[in-house]
């Protein structure tokens, strides 16, 4: 928890509680439905909230965004997001179903009121959003195809409507593939911990 303070110091005394509660609500869920690594939870607050709170280092959501979360896993970026911010709508999706349990489960524990989970694949939802969310669930030209018709159009946050992908490593073949406009921001720029060093947000407007 004292990784997300020392980045985060501002947070309210009802944010660090729900940060703080994170760990043993994972644990408890990960021993029925393993969602998280046993290695990782270890590391819970540096390697999935911490990394998840990059995508806010890149853009503040504005109140009354309306967020996609595609692939959240165990609820990964979209929960400590949700957390962040909470007067910004999330939805959190995936197209298995234990998974989203688990989320429905950490956020109904957490009384997050901005989260909506949804057993579902990111092609079959309807609605429209200012941002897409998501961490590593595929190559970023096929994550396209599935999302594109998904944006508002009206932009009124820091940057205009479009995915924040966390992404690690060299992407430079990946992004080739990508025929749209795209800036990479280095996590590592923001975190100093040596995990963000190939840890990035790739940006793509639309």
């Amino acid at each position: 928890m004292s990784v997300i303070l020392k980045y985060f110091p501002d947070l309210s005394a009802k944010q660090q509680d729900q940060f703080g509660r994170l760990q043993d609500l994972y644990e408890l869920w990960n021993n029925q439905i393993n969602v998280i690594s046993r290695k990782d939870l270890e590391n819970l607050y540096e390697k999935h909230v911490l990394h998840s709170l990059g995508i806010a280092r890149v853009c503040s959501f504005v109140d009354d965004s309306d967020i996609l979360d595609v692939g959240t896993g165990g609820g990964f970026p979209g929960i400590p997001l949700a957390i962040l911010f909470p007067e910004v709508k999330f939805h959190l999706v995936d197209s298995i179903g234990k998974k989203i349990k688990v989320v429905s489960e950490v956020a109904a524990a957490l009384g997050l009121t901005n989260v909506k989970a949804e057993h579902q694949r990111a092609e079959k939802i309807e609605g429209k959003y200012d941002f897409v969310i998501s961490r590593a669930v595929t190559r970023m030209a096929p994550f396209i195809g599935w999302i594109e018709h998904k944006f508002n159009k009206n932009h009124f946050n820091p940057l205009d409507n479009g995915i924040l992908y966390l992404k690690g490593g060299d992407l430079s073949e990946e992004l080739g593939e990508v025929k749209r406009k795209y800036k990479i921001y280095d996590l590592s720029d923001v975190f100093e911990e040596e995990f963000f060093e190939t840890k990035k947000v790739v940006y793509v407007p639309f």
